[in-house]
C-alpha cells in the first residue's frame, strides 16, 4: 500500500481500528505537524498499521485496562515531521535514531520494526 494521496484515502487510514480502543488517527496526531503544516502521513501504511496494531494490542490496551483511560501524547512521526522537530530542538531524535521508534513505517538499521509512544495516564493527573 502506498501513502494516501487523497483526503478520502487519508480518512480511511485514520479509521483503521488498531485495537478495541484505538484507531490509526490516534497515532497520526502531531502538534508539530499541525502547527507547521507538515503532513504526518506514513509512506508505508501497511507497516505502520502492523506496528501500531501490535503496540495497541500488546501494550496500550493492557495499560488502559489496568489504569483507566490513557491519552496518546506522541506516536507516529513522518520523517519530514521528525526531521523538522530534530532540527528545531523539539525533542525529536534524528530520523535514523527514530526508525522503528516514532517513525513506525521504517525499519531500523538491523531490519527491525517497532514503535514508540508517549502516553498520559489520565488517572495519575489527579496525583500531582
Amino acid at each position: 500500500m502506498n501513502a494516501p494521496k487523497t483526503v478520502k484515502a487519508l480518512e480511511e487510514l485514520g479509521r483503521v481500528r488498531l485495537s478495541k480502543s484505538f484507531f490509526m488517527r490516534d497515532m497520526l496526531y502531531s502538534e508539530i505537524s499541525n502547527f507547521h503544516a507538515i503532513p504526518n502521513i506514513p509512506d508505508d501504511p501497511e507497516l505502520a498499521i502492523h506496528v501500531a496494531t501490535k503496540l495497541c494490542e500488546d501494550l496500550l490496551e493492557p495499560i488502559q485496562d489496568r489504569f483507566g483511560r490513557i491519552s496518546i501524547r506522541s506516536a507516529y512521526r513522518a520523517p519530514a515531521v521528525n526531521d523538522f522537530g530534530n532540527k528545531n530542538k523539539l525533542n525529536c531524535a534524528s530520523n535514523e535514531a527514530n526508525y522503528a521508534a516514532h517513525i513506525f513505517d521504517r525499519r531500523d538499521a538491523n531490519g527491525h520494526c517497532g514503535a514508540t509512544v508517549t502516553v498520559v495516564v489520565n488517572s495519575f493527573i489527579d496525583y500531582f
